[in-house]
């Protein structure tokens, strides 16, 4: 993550690679299974930097390969367990970890206080097993996330998937709808801002599937598979819409789509259902009375359907004609007058429209 990412970005993406290293079918996982099946309890700090040495008093220095059993055997002692960075190597065992209690927590035991305070104060993830509630919890990136059992996460994982699939066939409906109606010069705002909702829904519980995935580990092959292919290109989809519909003048500057599309990404969930929430992004009518009043797209959703044409080309084509209803008028040599269509390119597009009619 770079430095110039938002704060909450960079802790969602530490706790992702964090559960990413946890998941099914890795040592750690088994690891910590190893530990849950022993009702010993267990805390683990998943890096061994001087951020985190300065904090470490007593306990046993080694410098050994990591092993599921030696973790487990380990986590007998009362101390933690601290692991070299990329997690390959045990380093020390039997620590009494020592946080400043400036940190703030909620934690009311003893380990998970100390593993929450440790992973604020020094920044690397530490996972924390209860030993008598049998809970795995990760503190990361200042996130306190509870490990749940892989047969609950697929019950839930498969509900999301279903969900989705509704999403899917609901968008798909209103899209082909849109679509009918741009090629036919009948669009209204009403029908954007539909298909438009339809793509934000259908992202977002796709995003928030990624996370079940990432902690299913190996047990989510066959879900991973599925969720791509209902997913499909949702974020160029969007991307697309944007360009045919963000009020501008000519081809939108990448600048302005980008920023639409981030005011679109931040709208609250409740949100997505306000029409007047969904347009102003877009610079189009936001009240009610309006939402009949005809828009004209600039073409990129139906040159997109085109195959091969890339964006560049379509910005040109764009440019050029500046409308739909202007390009499906165009003939062959029109295309090719464009800038960087070639005449071959100009009858490939020009047959890839037509067979959209």
């Amino acid at each position: 993550m770079t430095e110039g990412q938002p704060h909450s970005v960079r802790n969602t993406a530490v706790l992702r690679e964090t559960l990413v290293r946890l998941a099914p079918g890795t040592a750690l996982r088994d690891g910590l299974e190893r530990i849950k099946r022993g009702h010993t309890g267990g805390l683990i700090v998943l890096g061994s930097g001087p951020e985190v040495t300065e904090i470490c008093d007593g306990g046993i220095e080694f410098d050994v390969p990591f092993g599921a059993t030696l973790l487990r055997e380990l986590s007998k002692m009362d101390g933690a367990v601290v692991l070299s960075d990329d997690g390959s190597r045990i380093h020390r065992a039997n620590v009494q970890l020592v946080p400043s209690p400036t940190f703030p927590t909620s934690e009311t035991g003893t380990r998970h206080r100390a593993a929450e305070r440790t992973a604020l104060q020094t920044g690397v993830p530490v996972v924390s097993v209860s030993a008598s509630m049998n809970i795995v919890t990760v503190f990361a990136g200042g996130v306190r996330h509870v490990i749940e059992e892989p047969g609950m996460l697929m019950t839930r994982a498969r509900q999301a998937l279903a969900t989705i699939e509704q999403y899917r066939s609901r968008l798909d409906k209103a899209n082909q709808r849109l679509f009918v109606a741009e090629m036919n010069s009948y669009a209204a705002v009403e029908d954007v801002l539909h298909v438009l909702q339809r793509e934000l829904m259908l992202q977002r519980a796709a995003r928030d599937m990624d996370d079940q995935i990432i902690e299913l580990g190996t047990e989510a092959r066959q879900l991973r598979i599925q969720l791509t292919e209902l997913r499909g290109t949702i974020d160029e989809d969007i991307e697309m819409l944007v360009c045919d519909y963000l009020v501008a003048d000519g081809v939108p500057e990448k600048e302005h789509v980008d920023a639409a599309i981030a005011a679109l990404m931040t709208l609250p969930d409740s949100e997505l259902l306000n029409t007047a929430a969904l347009a102003r992004p877009l610079g189009l009518p936001a009240t009610e009375e309006n939402l009949m009043q005809a828009v004209t797209p600039r073409g990129y959703r139906a040159l997109n359907r085109v195959p091969r044409v890339q964006k560049f080309l379509i910005d040109h084509i764009v440019a050029a004609f500046g409308d739909l209803n202007t390009i499906l008028s165009a003939s062959t040599e029109d295309f090719a007058q464009a800038e960087n269509v070639s005449p071959l390119w100009g009858r490939h597009i020009y047959e890839g429209l037509r067979r959209l009619n």
